[in-house]
């Protein structure tokens, strides 16, 4: 059993991306979750995932309940541990307690203290600055897991924000929530992503930052010439870019392993020769057409207009952005 420690503040949107990379997972507490199983490698791509534990146990959110968890489990003794950096010494712990979201009355530096005497107890050497393992102690509700540190995610989505891109536009997506997208829409090595609205390129450089080739396609000739440069300054190669119409997109039927893409806002728009609503409606049929899987993110919902297109909307979810903008997100399975 695995514990995954999620990101922001939308547990079911975090639980439905971490389901990417892990089985049954399921929210046990604010902030908190458990999985089957867990792919440690794709961990790192996440962007509503914080750490993937290898659990001891899970108990109730209180200190002796911690320690208990430590002193009953099979911990496999200090020597011998492969994930030792020395096969030939004894590794070091050190353990890290949080309260998640303030949900719990717990003190995090006496929950340290506790737990890192039980692992002293057992024969553990302890290191508080460069551990060979360490030991989370999470505390949520009325939930407490306690786990080895088995993967983290790559935490750098502040480098590429949007304005500090050679090729900026307003309203483009946060790359932390660009990653989620992409990652949903089966993003990862040895996939192909397409985004037939690209914009400025976000979601196409979160896509191939984790190993997709991407294809990305626009009608405008600005956001091509711009996506280019974008996804040139974080990608060393594995992108195309073109210019075309989303509604006829110029590739083989399953042509790749996922499309997604940020829909127009505003109901009265029009956007090249379309209406606003036949565009949409039209790239959702092409998508369908190209991809197994999708997702969609827009000011409103569109499920109709997918579900017309052959799409079978599996989650969908209401994510604010600000006072005046929910974002609301399809996620599509062909058939």
């Amino acid at each position: 059993m695995y514990g995954l420690e999620l990101a922001g503040e939308e547990d079911a949107f975090a639980a439905r991306e971490a389901a990417t990379t892990a089985s049954d997972v399921d929210v046990v507490a604010p902030g908190l979750a458990v999985a089957d199983a867990v792919d440690r490698e794709r961990v790192r791509g996440l962007a509503y995932t914080r750490r993937a534990l290898d659990l001891l146990g899970r108990g109730e959110a209180d200190i002796a309940s911690a320690r208990a968890i430590v002193e009953a489990a099979s911990l496999g003794g200090p020597r011998g541990d492969p994930d030792a950096a020395d096969a030939d010494r004894e590794p070091t712990v050190a353990v890290r307690a949080r309260v998640v979201r303030d949900g719990a009355d717990v003190s995090t530096g006496a929950a340290e203290r506790e737990c890192g005497a039980a692992l002293v107890d057992r024969g553990f050497a302890v290191d508080l600055d460069d551990p060979d393992r360490v030991l989370r102690v999470l505390f949520a509700g009325d939930v407490c897991l306690v786990g080895w540190v088995v993967a983290e995610s790559v935490r750098d989505f502040s480098t590429r924000k949007p304005t500090d891109r050679p090729f900026f536009q307003p309203g483009s997506m946060a790359p932390m929530d660009a990653r989620a997208y992409a990652n949903l829409a089966g993003a990862g090595p040895e996939t192909r992503i397409i985004d037939p609205m690209c914009g400025t390129g976000g979601v196409l450089i979160e896509a191939g930052l984790v190993g997709s080739a991407v294809v990305g396609n626009d009608a405008q000739p600005k956001m091509v010439r711009g996506a280019r440069e974008n996804l040139a300054r974080y990608l060393d190669d594995g992108f195309e870019l073109v210019r075309g119409d989303a509604t006829e997109l110029g590739i083989r039927d399953d042509a790749v392993d996922g499309v997604v893409f940020d829909a127009p806002y505003g109901r009265q728009s029009k956007i090249a020769r379309h209406r606003l609503e036949d565009l949409v409606a039209g790239a959702l049929s092409e998508a369908a057409r190209v991809a197994p899987r999708g997702v969609l993110v827009a000011d409103r919902s569109w499920r109709s207009e997918a579900e017309a297109a052959g799409w079978t909307v599996t989650d969908s979810f209401e994510r604010r952005v600000h006072r005046s903008l929910v974002r609301h997100v399809l996620v599509l399975e062909r058939g």
